[in-house]
């Protein structure tokens, strides 16, 4: 079965025998797509297309900080934050290829070049991102594992939104449709995250090294706001980013799980079946491949963390072959579907939220 339109149910059950195809020998089974990956040569590095990559994208950077002088006293000054805020997500791409040693041979050059984009560029923390994000690869959608799926704001089980009540309970009712709205939140939300974990009580890999990047950015970054512009345009300029920053990294990370099959917490399913029934990839051209940064072959990625991003594209052609031969489900829509999708899924999940605020208990007992 492929190129699914209609996801499968968000939560399914799995067993040791069967999740599609012939499970016989699944290590033989991923270990055989292995090296016909590994043949075409599509776990080599790809320098040269990062380092273009990166020059592309500060030279971008340069472009709105030109533009950003040459502005001064200007409400057009949000169309900078706007365009900066596009920027800081490509950096944040390009970070999160470093933590999977897409970028170079070399673990720790990866993590030196990861942990200067995240931190001083993007101003979230590389520590925390790595723990979090290794996590989700390990067992993505799989309950009380990934820690994509634990409730926060927005919940992905009705199991958890069971449990809310009141004002909270309401709004989950309708969690779908504020999901866009409140991903202008999330960039303010990642880098507290980045600033609790470094200053936080658990182990941190170079933690000195991590807050003075963080701290010196910050710093930096506010002190040229509110010299150069009036406090009152600073403070747009600064949310304008914020909310498009945390708009485009949730719509590109949003659509490659929400909604798929979610795992039971002590599944147990063959790695390529895992990987492949829990993930979406996302149709598009090179386009769709600059804007969401190769996530949009979310399927390749989780397959092969260390594949370079220009080379997903190869790899999604063989993939999906075998996919078919193995009768295993491979989902791949187009982006306004992915989006639709996780609208209505997170709106039905949300439909198992607790009572109404505006209900009365006293008119509710006596209706009884």
């Amino acid at each position: 079965m492929t190129a699914s339109t209609h996801p499968p149910q968000p939560t399914v059950t799995f067993t040791r025998t069967r999740a599609g195809g012939d499970r016989k020998s699944p290590t033989s089974e991923y270990s055989a797509l292995l090296n016909t990956v590994r043949d075409a040569g599509l776990l080599r590095r790809a320098r040269g297309f990062y380092i273009a990559m990166f020059s592309a994208v500060t030279l971008a950077l340069g472009g709105v900080v030109t533009g950003f002088i040459l502005l001064g006293d200007s409400w057009f000054q949000l169309l900078m934050a706007a365009a900066l805020g596009v920027i800081l997500t490509q950096y944040a791409f390009l970070a999160h290829e470093a933590s999977h040693r897409q970028i170079f041979t070399s673990g720790r050059l990866n993590d030196v070049v990861g942990r200067a984009l995240a931190n001083g560029f993007v101003g979230i923390s590389y520590q925390w991102w790595m723990t979090k994000h290794s996590r989700h690869h390990a067992n993505p959608n799989t309950v009380g594992k990934d820690p994509d799926i634990e409730p926060d704001f927005i919940v992905f089980q009705e199991a958890d939104a069971a449990k809310s009540r009141g004002l909270y309970a309401w709004l989950l009712k309708r969690q779908g449709y504020l999901f866009f709205p409140a991903l202008m939140l999330e960039g303010l939300n990642l880098h507290l995250h980045g600033f609790r974990t470094v200053f936080g009580r658990s182990k941190v890999q170079e933690r000195w090294v991590e807050i003075t990047m963080l701290t010196t950015r910050l710093g930096a970054y506010l002190a040229v706001l509110f010299l150069m512009l009036p406090v009152g345009m600073a403070f747009a300029f600064l949310g304008v980013q914020l909310a498009v920053f945390g708009v485009y990294m949730g719509a590109s990370f949003a659509p490659n799980h929400k909604g798929m099959p979610q795992l039971p917490h002590d599944s147990k399913v063959d790695f390529l079946r895992r990987q492949v029934l829990t993930s979406r990839n996302i149709r598009g051209g090179w386009l769709m491949d600059s804007f969401m940064g190769g996530l949009n072959y979310q399927i390749e990625h989780h397959l092969f963390p260390n594949m370079p991003r220009p080379h997903l594209k190869r790899a999604n052609e063989i993939v999906r072959e075998y996919c078919e031969k193995h009768n295993i489900l491979f989902t791949e829509v187009r982006l306004a579907e992915s989006y639709g999708i996780v609208v209505k899924y997170l709106n039905r999940v949300g439909l198992a939220a607790g009572g109404d605020p505006f209900d009365c208990p006293a008119a509710a007992r006596f209706g009884r």
